[in-house]
């Protein structure tokens, strides 16, 4: 067995979709746990997709067309933003950033104070993480505003700023996908639809 991977944006789902049927016979069989959706065309080809927000209920292209509203917060030590979304329109966000300095490859008497200042700083970094996601996210998200939180950057700075209590709302909503960032700016932010709406497909061809 082969696999390759595409990561489609819903409006090209559809077509690719058809394609793939039209060149295996067509579709015979749809199956999957939810979070996967199994097809099996004629041919015996198999065709898994992964999409956004899973578990999938009922349609796929419907699952992926619906228009969302999804909370993003992405953290690298250093820098974070946070934003939601209403389908692919930004309607609120704050982005920040703390200086944290390099790790010290150095040895000597001096390399404690240095390793404890960065860690000082990357608490301050990480608190005001935690602040800019609890303003942002964490009311809407208490109020049943949000339908799912995306999460983005270093995953051990991420864990440490959802274990604020502010947060516990947004933790349940947390998408298993962590999408993979640069330095958090304001068009990094902008640019994550582009990312969180995609479904992952895995052609399986005998």
């Amino acid at each position: 067995m082969t696999a390759d991977r595409y990561e489609l944006a819903p409006e090209r789902l559809r077509r690719w979709l058809e394609r793939w049927a039209e060149a295996h016979g067509g579709m015979a069989e749809t199956g999957g746990d939810g979070a996967v959706v199994r097809f099996t065309a004629r041919d015996g080809a198999v065709l898994e997709c992964e999409p956004p927000f899973g578990p999938v209920e009922g349609d796929l292209l419907a699952h992926v067309g619906r228009e969302r509203t999804v909370g993003v917060l992405l953290v690298r030590l250093g820098g974070h933003a946070a934003g939601v979304f209403a389908g692919t329109r930004l309607i609120d966000s704050k982005v920040g950033s703390r200086p944290v300095h390099g790790r010290n490859r150095k040895g000597g008497s001096s390399s404690g104070r240095f390793a404890r200042r960065r860690e000082g700083q990357a608490r301050v970094a990480l608190q005001a993480a935690a602040d800019v996601a609890a303003r942002v996210l964490g009311v809407p998200a208490e109020a049943g505003a949000l339908d799912a939180v995306v999460l983005g950057g270093d995953r051990g700075a991420l864990a440490a700023v959802l274990e604020d209590a502010r947060l516990a709302a947004l933790r349940p909503l947390a998408a298993e996908r962590v999408l993979d960032v640069p330095d958090p700016r304001l068009k990094v932010l902008r640019a994550t639809p582009a990312a969180f709406l995609t479904t992952v497909v895995r052609p399986l061809e005998p």
